[in-house]
């Protein structure tokens, strides 16, 4: 059925929609599968499938609700872009505060038109929030200045926290495991859970937190600087995930803002995210999008994409997410990727398609890991333009030839070496654990720094 008079209306305006400012707008990439109709008409289905039509008239259609219609206002075939208006009337709110919510953002948008048998594909690449649903959003509670704060830095850029993740992810029992966290802050500042780490069998959530807490005590004592620690609380269960928190916080006692709260934000979904946001807002609120590939992959041709998901983590209220490694790292990515950075650190920046006014809402840090080490971060921080971030280099840290705190230190030095602009391999000759890192990663060495054994004087293993 033909659904483009009521769902399509091309006249409309992009600059005109932004500024009645009651409409959310989405950009996708979609194909209709063809034996199914032109572009428009699936373009129109699509709409109608995500807001107040299916694939026949029914009869308990009246004139209200054909004012709340989605509507596709531009197309361009041979791109296969296809922009909707979605009225924010459609959007839930919660009846407890009135304030709006990502599931029913992802309900409607990214919803049933998902499996649409007349469309090949069809991907979210950007949207529009317009003020009066955006100031409904919870928004961060916490941001890096607070981290910042706790580390005795400026609020204003207090520049790179140096982080890791403890490898192996899985089968470290608490003890093993506090051992290697008190290692790499005698160089670092800040250590993750990996994203499965919770209660396993062996390595008993209260007995590790214990151990955690001593060995972070005791660096601290060692160092004479503040340390910290981010905790994976993500569970099916908001009771269980506070449970975790509020045992983590008890146990911290007065170091309990040297403590972040990691949540597994793809996987548990927006609710996981908001039970950390509302219950601990003064925990800095840490996003880990483990499994988001799934749908955010370039090979991915459905679902949204990674910084779609970037974007969204702000409203929710996410402190910082994982944004990748913009291609220097081993993960899927590109140099281009900064731009889910600067979208989820700016006031106001330019997505794909749309420019986003965040009209004073905190920032989302970006955190920045997946096979980084310090011969890579020059070049990663001279492609962002910044160094006002977390970065959790596992491998980085504890494959560093010194042993972890080593690898910390190279971390610290080689943002030392970007933000003084000098050769990396001239800037190793006086800093011994940097220069160390070639030794380390010799792979990286060799594809980055062509000749530096002969210019460090290393023979060739």
């Amino acid at each position: 059925m033909d659904q483009s008079n009521r769902y399509a209306n091309l006249t409309l305006k992009e600059a005109d929609l932004i500024a009645g400012g009651r409409h959310v707008l989405c950009a996708y990439i979609m194909k209709p599968k063809a034996g199914f109709g032109n572009y428009i008409q699936t373009a129109a289905h699509f709409a109608a499938e995500s807001s107040t039509g299916t694939n026949v008239e029914v009869s308990t259609t009246d004139n209200f609700t054909k004012g709340v219609d989605a509507i596709v206002y531009e197309i361009d075939e041979a791109k296969e872009i296809m922009k909707i208006a979605y009225p924010i009337e459609l959007f839930d709110r919660n009846i407890i505060d009135g304030r709006a919510m990502i599931a029913s953002f992802l309900t409607l948008t990214i919803g049933n038109n998902q499996g649409m048998g007349d469309v090949e594909y069809g991907k979210m690449y950007d949207f529009y929030m317009p003020p009066a649903l955006l100031r409904l959003f919870d928004g961060p509670a916490t941001t890096i200045k607070d981290l910042w704060r706790v580390l005795e830095r400026p609020v204003v850029d207090g520049g790179f926290i140096v982080g890791t993740i403890i490898k192996p992810k899985l089968g470290l029992r608490p003890e093993p495991f506090a051992r290697a966290c008190y290692d790499f802050w005698l160089g670092g500042d800040f250590i993750k859970n990996d994203e499965p780490q919770g209660n396993q069998t062996f390595a008993p959530f209260k007995e590790t937190v214990r151990a955690v807490n001593d060995a972070m005590r005791r660096a601290q004592d060692a160092t004479g600087q503040p340390k910290l620690f981010s905790f994976n609380i993500t569970a099916d269960d908001h009771y269980e995930m506070i449970a975790r928190g509020e045992y983590i916080l008890e146990t911290f006692g007065e170091n309990a803002d040297h403590v972040a709260f990691l949540v597994d934000g793809y996987v548990a979904g927006p609710a996981a995210v908001t039970t950390a946001r509302r219950n601990f807002p003064k925990q800095y609120l840490h996003y880990h999008r483990a499994g988001h590939g799934a749908v955010t992959s370039p090979q991915s041709k459905r679902g949204y994409t990674a910084f779609v998901l970037a974007k969204m983590s702000r409203l929710q209220g996410a402190s910082g997410i994982h944004v990748g490694t913009m291609g220097y790292g081993k993960m899927e990515g590109e140099a281009s990727d900064r731009i889910a950075a600067t979208m989820i650190t700016e006031d106001k920046a330019q997505g794909p398609f749309y420019a986003q006014d965040w009209l004073g809402m905190n920032p989302t840090t970006p955190i920045i890991s997946g096979g980084m080490n310090a011969l890579r971060m020059p070049g990663f921080f001279e492609n962002l333009g910044h160094s006002n971030l977390i970065m959790t280099a596992g491998g980085g840290a504890f494959g560093h030839v010194d042993g972890g705190a080593a690898g910390a230190i190279s971390l610290r030095q080689a943002e030392q070496c970007w933000k003084a602009g000098v050769d990396p391999v001239e800037f190793a000759r006086d800093h011994r654990e940097f220069a160390r890192a070639f030794e380390s990663f010799p792979h990286d060495a060799d594809a980055l720094y062509p000749g530096w054994r002969e210019r460090l004087h290393v023979k060739a293993a």
